[in-house]
């Protein structure tokens, strides 16, 4: 398990929870508005940090965390992520994983093993306009088979959609809403346009207006809908 970036202490990122913060590197999707650029297209650049430290100081931290966030990149390429939740489990402590759910035989193992709390699928646009996020063809099969899942047998799970210009719009959302009708949670994120990029992304963020339009047209479809950075 090669482990790209640690942050010691999350208020914000586990709902509910105090939490550390563990970046793998590597993705299957190289989404244009990625703020993790680096990450996606050269892991390697970054150290490995030792492992046999990162659960040192997990251990360490355990008395006033809850948990560990696994984000990326896309934590679900990562060779070793089963045995390494393990080891995360084994201090007491609860796990959230963020992922774009294009690997569900990975999802169904770890909820089989029951070594995910806390479920976060990133619903990036419309299951049509999937092939824009990427340079070879995507599976949309395998992220309804991960949303089908989170539903079904979670034991919490959001699903995320950052509303970025061009890319997600009232359509889009209804198309969404679509494939998670039945959701418990619905978060709708504001763009954040930023210098660094993986490559051109607008450079305006839609306005807050927009978000209450947003929020009414995905109500029908999750049991809760919340904005997040508007």
């Amino acid at each position: 398990m090669r482990i790209k970036g640690f942050q010691g202490t999350s208020l914000l990122d586990f709902p509910g929870r105090v939490a550390s913060l563990v970046f793998t590197g590597g993705c299957n999707l190289s989404c244009s508005f990625c703020h993790n650029p680096g990450l996606v297209l050269d892991p390697d650049q970054y150290p490995d940090y030792p492992l046999d430290q990162l659960l040192e100081d997990l251990q360490q931290r355990s008395s006033f965390i809850d948990g560990v966030v696994v984000s990326g990149g896309e934590p679900t390429l990562a060779p070793g992520l089963e045995d390494f939740l393990r080891q995360i489990k084994a201090l007491g402590l609860q796990v959230k994983l963020d992922t774009n759910g294009l690997q569900p035989q990975v999802l169904e193992r770890l909820f089989a093993d029951a070594l995910v709390d806390y479920l976060a699928i990133d619903v990036k646009t419309a299951p049509a306009r999937y092939a824009e996020l990427h340079d070879r063809p995507v599976d949309i099969s395998a992220l309804q088979a991960s949303c089908r899942l989170a539903i079904e047998v979670a034991p919490e799970y959001e699903f995320r959609t950052t509303c970025v210009p061009g890319l997600v719009g009232d359509d889009e959302l209804v198309a969404i809403g679509e494939q998670i009708r039945g959701a418990r949670r619905w978060i709708l994120q504001q763009y954040i346009p930023r210098q660094e990029m993986l490559g051109s992304a607008p450079q305006q963020a839609y306005a807050a207006p927009d978000f209450n339009r947003f929020r009414q047209l995905a109500e029908p479809f999750a049991e809760q809908v919340e904005g997040r950075g508007w």
